[in-house]
C-alpha cells in the first residue's frame, strides 16, 4: 500500500502511563501547527541467502539494497517449504556483517542469557509487554547435546532474531538505519 499527498485532519493517541499534563499536550499542539508532521512508515522485504543453514552453521554473503534499516530479522526453517516455523539453529559466534559493521557488536550465542535479553528488548517485550511462554521457550531451550537430540516439551517454532541496527554514538544508542542508496551491499 502506498500513500502519498495524504492530509492528518486529526490525531488521537492514548498515552496510556505517560501522564501528560495539557500545557504538555499544548506545546505539542502549538508546535505541530505549522509544520508537517510525519509519520514515519515500515516496509518490509524478504531476501533468502544462496545457501540454507546447517547444524554445522552458515557463512554465506548476500547482496541488496538498504533503505533505512533500522532492524534485521533472521529466519531459520527447518525445511525448505516452512514458512512460519522456525527453530534456534543454536550457533554460537553468530554475527552480521554490512556496510564494514558487525552487528551486534560481539558475536552472539543463540543459546546465552545475553541473547535472550538483547531479543526481549529489540521486540519491545521486556518493558510492558511480556513475551508469551512459546517464544521464551523457542529462546532459551537447548535442542540437544554433542551427543543426544532431546524431544522438545513444548513448541518452538516460534523462533527468529531480530538484531538492531544502531550505532553508538557519544554513549547514546542511535537508530537511524543502514542506508546505501539503493545501491547493492554485501551482507
Amino acid at each position: 500500500v502506498s500513500v502519498r499527498n495524504y492530509i492528518i485532519e486529526a490525531v488521537t493517541a492514548n498515552m496510556c502511563g505517560y501522564k501528560a499534563s495539557e500545557s504538555c499536550l499544548n506545546r505539542v499542539r502549538q508546535f505541530y501547527s505549522n509544520r508537517p508532521f510525519v509519520v514515519p512508515a515500515y516496509r518490509i522485504e524478504s531476501w533468502v541467502f544462496p545457501s540454507a543453514a546447517s547444524s554445522a552453521g552458515i557463512k554465506t554473503t548476500q547482496n541488496i539494497p538498504l533503505s533505512h534499516v533500522t532492524d534485521m530479522c533472521l529466519l531459520f526453517p527447518t525445511d525448505a517449504r516452512h514458512v512460519t516455523c522456525y527453530e534456534n539453529p543454536c550457533y554460537f559466534d553468530m554475527q552480521i556483517n554490512t556496510m564494514n559493521r558487525n552487528f551486534p557488536d560481539f558475536p552472539m550465542n543463540t543459546l546465552n542469557e545475553q541473547f535472550f535479553t538483547m531479543q526481549l528488548q529489540a521486540n519491545n517485550l521486556d518493558n510492558i509487554f511480556e513475551a508469551c511462554d512459546e517464544y521464551e521457550d523457542s529462546l532459551a531451550t537447548p535442542r540437544a547435546n554433542k551427543t543426544r537430540r532431546y524431544n522438545p516439551v513444548s513448541d518452538y517454532t516460534s523462533f527468529f532474531i531480530t538484531i538492531q541496527c544502531e550505532r553508538n554514538s557519544n554513549g547514546a544508542l542511535t537508530f537511524d538505519g543502514l542506508d546505501t542508496q539503493n545501491q547493492n551491499t554485501s551482507i
